[in-house]
């Protein structure tokens, strides 16, 4: 049962959004806070029990928090938030929730590269009329790099299209959404043989500069790089490189190793290269909250947590 002194910290840019929707009868949590901002977080910050979080935000309090037990993530990545200052909190991060809307951006950009429609927009806008060759998907291989809940989703959308779905991933549990699954041992094995690498893995000390010279070295010269996980995962530097040189095709990319994005990086002019603010699949309140009451009534009931994150692995 849920005890008089529980309370329920908010802090997120979504805060006044999320406290609207949690505003129910029968939440039944005697004091709940919301902010947007640290800063004026950190009294409630010492009676919250929970805290439903944007966790690079989070991260600024956690230690200031004594009566701690839960935090509920609003975004799927949570390294902001490991190490966690005591082993008492439980982190449950987002899941079955951005699958669809990575899938969309991902499939918007290798379709437009495959129909070229950069290029034919650029005829329109210079009335030239020209036919642009272009390549279809089927039989096209894609490589997923992280092959949870988001990379399940888009195999399902690759194999749509018809298309090959290469899978990598860091321990060696069946995955029967890929054709063939590939492990840390055969990671350059993996990146050789596909024509898009879609990269989805979060942030741990395994995957951070996983992609660097050897593996950019390893791709295709026509390969495409598509990153919607974790920026620092992808050595920026190797990766300008890499384009520079000829040794990719180009790389979409939505997240970075600093953000925003520093105005002096070439990414921001590098023919090949395409940039967007992190944008890929943003948490909307409504869905994070939904996961947020279900796990809540579990905590209520002494029941195991969803999708809580094993800190040792970083997910």
């Amino acid at each position: 049962m849920t005890t008089p002194s529980e309370a329920l910290l908010i802090l997120s840019r979504s805060a006044a959004r999320y406290d609207r929707l949690l505003a129910a009868p029968d939440l039944e949590i005697p004091e709940r806070h919301a902010f947007e901002r640290p800063e004026d977080a950190r009294d409630a910050a010492r009676r919250a029990t929970i805290i439903l979080g944007d966790p690079d935000l989070t991260a600024e309090i956690v230690g200031e928090a004594p009566a701690l037990r839960w935090i509920q993530s609003t975004f799927a990545g949570v390294d902001a938030l490991l190490p966690l200052p005591s082993e008492r909190i439980m982190l449950t991060r987002v899941e079955g929730v951005f699958g669809p809307a990575m899938s969309e951006y991902v499939f918007a950009y290798i379709l437009a590269l495959a129909r070229r429609l950069f290029e034919t927009r650029e005829n329109q806008a210079r009335q030239v009329w020209r036919r642009t060759p272009y390549q279809r998907l089927a039989g096209k291989r894609i490589g997923i790099c992280g092959m949870g809940d988001i990379g399940r989703h888009l195999a399902k959308t690759a194999r749509h299209f018809g298309m090959r779905v290469w899978g990598y991933r860091m321990r060696p549990t069946p995955c029967p959404a890929a054709d063939r699954l590939f492990l840390p041992d055969a990671f350059h094995a993996f990146l050789a043989g596909v024509d898009v690498v879609v990269v989805t893995l979060p942030l741990t000390p395994a995957t951070r500069g996983l992609f660097d010279e050897a593996a950019f070295s390893a791709m295709k010269p026509t390969a495409l790089l598509i990153n919607v996980g974790r920026g620092p995962v992808v050595s920026e530097q190797a990766l300008v490189r890499a384009v520079e040189e000829g040794r990719i095709g180009g790389a979409v990319l939505d997240v970075f190793e600093t953000e925003p994005l520093p105005t002096e990086s070439p990414l921001w002019t590098l023919p090949g290269i395409f940039v967007t603010p992190h944008q890929a699949a943003v948490s909307f309140a409504e869905d994070i909250v939904a996961l947020f009451l279900k796990n809540y009534r579990r905590f209520k009931a002494g029941r195991p947590l969803h999708s809580v994150v094993d800190p040792g692995r970083g997910y």
